[in-house]
This record gives C-alpha cells, sequence and structure tokens, in this order.
C-alpha cells in the first residue's frame, strides 16, 4: 500500500508514506492519490482536444468544457448558465444583495471574496503573474492566459457564423453581436443602444463630460482608462501589436483587427440598400452616403 493508515477518534485517515515531510491527512484513500500528484507532478488525465494535462479526472472534466461549451449549472433566478458548480455558488450571492467583503483602503464593498482580492492590487500595483516568455507581469490570472496567446498564436474561440477565431471569449461575444445586430447595453439619458460596454461608457462622458484619465505628457484628458494608455503609445512609440502575416506593428488592438482583414478577405458589415460588404464599418458609413445622397 501506497500509503499509512491511521485511526482517528473520526475513523480512519491516510497518510502519505512518500513525503515525510506531508502532514496533511484524508479521509478517503482517492484523495490522498490525487493529493500526492501535486509532490510528484504526475498528470495522467490528459484532454483529447488540447493535450493539456490534469492531476485529477473532475479537473480534466471541468477543462473538457471550455471546449464543449457545456454549462451544466444554472442560477434559478436568472437562468444564467456555468460550467462549474462553484462558479454558480459565487453568482447566487450577487441576487442577496451580500457584500460582506470590504477593500481596507477605499471601502468599496464585494460579493465575492476573491473579487476583493483582485481589486485591491489596485491600491497595491501588485502582479503575481509573468508570462515566461516576454517576462510581463499581469495582476491577474486570466489576463495572463489570454496573453500567452499572442506569443502562441492560439485562438480557441470561433465564430459558428463565419468561422473567424479568437483568443478571448469575451472577443467572440463581441463579434457575434456584428451578425445578430444585438446592443444589450443602453444609456439611460437618451436611449441610445450599443453593443459594446466601452462604446457606452465612452458614449456617457458626452453627458457628463467628466474624463478623469489624464495624460503626463501632454496633459489630454480620456474618459476611460485604456484610452489614455492607447494615447501614451504615441508618445513612447510603442507597438505592442504585431500582424502573424506580415512585419507590422500596431499601437492597439482596433488597428490590427482591421488590418488583419488585408489578409483575410473578412467583409462583416454590409449594406442594407446594396448588399455590398466591407471589411471596416467606416468604410459601410462612407459608402452608405452614395444611397442618401438625393
Amino acid at each position: 500500500m501506497a500509503c499509512i493508515q491511521e485511526q482517528t477518534q473520526h475513523g480512519v485517515a491516510y497518510i502519505s508514506n512518500k513525503n515525510n515531510e506531508c502532514e496533511n491527512r484524508f479521509c478517503y484513500q482517492s484523495h490522498l492519490t490525487k493529493y500526492e500528484r501535486t509532490h510528484t507532478g504526475q498528470q495522467p488525465y490528459q484532454c483529447p482536444e488540447c493535450q493539456k494535462g490534469f492531476n485529477g479526472k473532475s479537473n480534466l472534466v471541468k477543462h473538457v468544457r471550455i471546449h464543449t461549451g457545456e454549462k451544466p449549472y444554472q442560477c434559478s433566478e436568472c437562468q444564467k448558465r456555468f460550467s462549474v458548480q462553484g462558479s454558480l455558488i459565487q453568482h447566487m450571492i450577487i441576487h442577496t444583495g451580500q457584500h460582506p467583503h470590504q477593500c481596507p483602503e477605499c471601502h468599496k464593498a464585494f460579493s465575492q471574496k476573491f473579487s476583493l482580492i483582485r481589486h485591491v492590487r489596485i491600491h497595491t500595483g501588485e502582479k503575481p503573474y509573468q508570462c515566461s516568455e516576454c517576462l510581463k507581469r499581469f495582476s491577474f490570472c486570466g489576463s495572463l492566459t489570454r496573453h500567452k496567446r499572442i506569443h502562441t498564436g492560439q485562438k480557441p474561440y470561433e465564430c459558428s457564423e463565419c468561422q473567424k477565431s479568437f483568443r478571448c471569449y469575451g472577443s467572440l461575444t463581441r463579434h457575434t453581436r456584428i451578425h445578430t445586430c444585438q446592443k444589450p447595453y443602453q444609456c439611460s439619458e437618451c436611449k441610445k443602444s450599443f453593443n459594446q460596454k466601452d462604446h457606452l461608457i465612452r458614449h456617457e462622458s458626452t453627458h457628463t463630460g467628466q474624463k478623469p484619465y489624464q495624460c503626463t505628457n501632454c496633459w489630454k484628458s480620456f474618459c476611460q482608462k485604456y484610452e489614455l494608455t492607447r494615447h501614451e503609445r504615441t508618445h513612447t512609440g510603442h507597438k505592442p501589436y504585431s500582424c502573424s502575416e506580415c512585419p507590422k506593428r500596431f499601437c492597439d488592438k482596433g488597428a490590427l483587427t482591421k488590418h488583419e482583414t488585408i489578409h483575410t478577405g473578412f467583409k462583416p458589415y454590409q449594406c442594407s440598400e446594396c448588399q455590398k460588404q466591407f471589411c471596416q464599418r467606416s468604410k459601410l458609413i462612407q459608402h452608405e452616403r452614395i444611397h442618401t445622397v438625393l
């Protein structure tokens, strides 16, 4: 037997005999076997889709749902679905209205502890996740995962309408609205709707006039932080987005996306009058003026 059995007041406990320094005890031998793999690095369960390895079968089952899109856990309040039960449990706190986790710095409250932990990094500047390729650091694990796909070229999320692929699920969701014409974000002031949240935020600043993000080089102000970051590259000359087809580089992701259509021939914008298609929305708007001229 690859373990030691110890009799306790609660029953039998299983202890590893492979690592004398580890004092963890388990109620079931199967739990001990899975835990021991954290020491050995053994990953016997492999994803048939991407070959990623896991130390437990349950971890593999949860991972496979990324590829299949399966979301077996549904919220009884709003019908939102989740791929893992833990995500559903965390989500349901939203409906209770409870925010038990408070930031000691700005007193903002959160319904989930992990949300507070991520928020605190705004104040501390902590970036614990580092890319092994370019050494760039990130505050969140998910941000690092998405960033790594820039190096690998991996685009696991594919549009079922036009087969265009994306590095992250959020990009696919936003792209899909081109086909569905869905605009879920509505301005509370003028009721104008938008297909992306950042477009709504930018629009709302026309009502409030608020621009809290200011460039330290030229003092130009912006309503969103990402706009300031993009603008600052005009001063530094930094172009972090490179085309995978040619050597051309860009200072913002949107410019790269527009450029890539040259290589792919993808034309998602269609004129409702004559059905002519365009690779860029600005080209479609320019074309539509032909029909409006009297």
